[in-house]
């Protein structure tokens, strides 16, 4: 007689609606999904399920998609407004996930849901669901942030108990343990006003989820996480990196965006020596002036570095300035272009899934830091973790009520100490570059602590399910 198979766990992830945060939520789903028994039911937005039903590649048979409708404004130019998309994401989308849960079947099991979603946790207290928090950026961000928090709920709400004017005090002053961030690295979070408010609001809910997990990996912010584990009264799981590593093995067309007519950027880089070309990106969010994107061109070609450069809306326009100097294109499959054996380093934005990106591929990066965590990931690479330069020098350094200008020279400058393959400070960062490569990868790998902690995780949450 054959025994009764065991029950299925459904998990329902809800990402926060932003390109940063929807992605590194697949790529934790996929690791799920491929977990016996593991039904995952992924819920976003209809424009965004247009989006990922149009990606490459699609999501493997364990993971179902399911939508919900476009009560927040769209994707496109949200940053134009971007307190009102938030406020939109906070109330609007509420309402509508509970009505999907109520028609999917199986029940939900367990609720994996984005950090900056809050409903989330009191939608699954209303229904009896465990509710695991996800956050998108770097431990150490969350731990400055669920440290603010709590500071100023004991303070009434008091911002100007920050005094931002010291830009070079050591926030370990504020926060313990947080010896190489600056509080100039803070200052645009203390800046920001209704964003900032809505985004304590979301960690003052994460008490009230059954766990915490963490796109980063242990070995990455482990003095970060050793103290989180003692402050915060959930468990806190660090499963990542979550980025796409587990699709580098499939063989996959180059897939470039409709109407693209731009060269094939793989046959360039097999073109390239070894370690020669550095990769810019600086994100598809928040953008730099145009001023200053003309002085990164120039500052490109004045550095007589080869580069591939990622820049979407304004590709053809720096096409213009640039000449033959590089190569522009409009996307790419970053993982795999920082990957390439061409590729010797990273101009980055310092978004925290392109950290993880450049860590996981052993590159020294050029930091241009522009917003949000930003600043405090380009610390980390810079002086934590030291393998890379910030192209900036001071954080957020302002003159005349606008951001300076970081001329052409100071940029040509710094992208040749970087690319120097033979100079002594560029072989220390390449070294301890590689270091965190091989660290990452051990973090995924069969027992290691991003694996052991996911499993400890599917564990924890079945053995929840079983026993109710």
């Amino acid at each position: 007689m054959s025994s009764e198979p065991s029950p299925c766990c459904h998990v329902v992830a809800v990402p926060y609606p932003g390109r940063g945060h929807v992605n590194p939520m697949m790529n934790l789903c996929r690791l799920l999904s491929s977990t016996a028994n593991v039904l995952v039911t992924f819920v976003v937005t209809e424009e965004w399920l247009g989006f990922i039903l149009g990606s490459e590649p699609p999501p493997p048979p364990g993971i179902r998609l399911a939508s919900i409708p476009n009560v927040i404004p769209s994707e496109v130019g949200r940053a134009g407004n971007f307190s009102g998309f938030l406020e939109a994401v906070y109330t609007k989308m509420e309402e509508p996930f509970e009505r999907l849960l109520d028609r999917l079947e199986p029940p939900a099991s367990a609720i994996v849901a984005d950090t900056y979603l809050p409903w989330a946790a009191e939608v699954g207290n209303r229904r009896g669901v465990p509710v695991h928090s996800l956050f998108t950026m770097s431990a150490t961000y969350f731990s400055a942030l669920y440290s603010l928090e709590r500071q100023l709920a004991a303070a009434d709400g008091d911002v100007a108990a920050y005094d931002v004017g010291k830009a070079d005090e050591p926030l370990a002053k504020y926060i313990q343990g947080h010896a190489p961030l600056k509080l100039a690295d803070f200052r645009s979070v203390l800046a920001a006003g209704k964003p900032l408010e809505l985004a304590l609001q979301a960690l003052s809910t994460v008490r009230k989820a059954d766990s915490v997990l963490f796109t980063s990996f242990y070995e990455l912010e482990a003095r970060v996480f050793d103290a989180l584990r003692s402050n915060i009264p959930v468990p806190v799981y660090p499963v990542g990196p979550s980025i796409p590593y587990m699709l580098l093995d499939e063989k996959r067309t180059v897939v470039k965006p409709s109407g693209s007519a731009a060269p094939d950027y793989v046959e360039w880089l097999d073109s390239q020596p070894d370690g020669s070309v550095l990769y810019v990106s600086l994100g598809s969010f928040l953008s730099v002036s145009g001023a200053q994107m003309d002085e990164i061109a120039m500052g490109l070609s004045l550095s007589g570095t080869r580069f591939l450069w990622v820049a979407r809306s304004e590709s053809s326009r720096l096409r213009e300035t640039v000449g033959d100097a590089g190569l522009i294109v409009p996307w790419c499959d970053q993982l795999r272009v920082l990957g390439h054996a061409s590729v010797g380093g990273f101009l980055t934005h310092c978004g925290w899934n392109s950290t993880l990106e450049g860590v996981f591929s052993g590159l020294p990066m050029l930091t241009f830091p522009i917003f949000w965590d930003q600043p405090i990931d380009s610390r980390l690479i810079v002086d934590e973790w030291k393998i890379g330069l910030n192209l900036r020098g001071g954080v957020g350094t302002e003159e005349g009520g606008g951001v300076v200008v970081v001329g052409r020279e100071e940029i040509a400058g710094v992208v040749k100490r970087v690319m120097d393959l033979e100079g002594d400070e560029s072989k220390a960062m390449r070294r301890r570059a590689a270091e965190l490569r091989s660290a990452a990868r051990r973090a995924v790998e069969a027992g290691g602590s991003s694996s052991t902690n996911l499993e400890c995780f599917i564990r924890d949450f079945m053995g929840n399910v079983a026993a109710k």
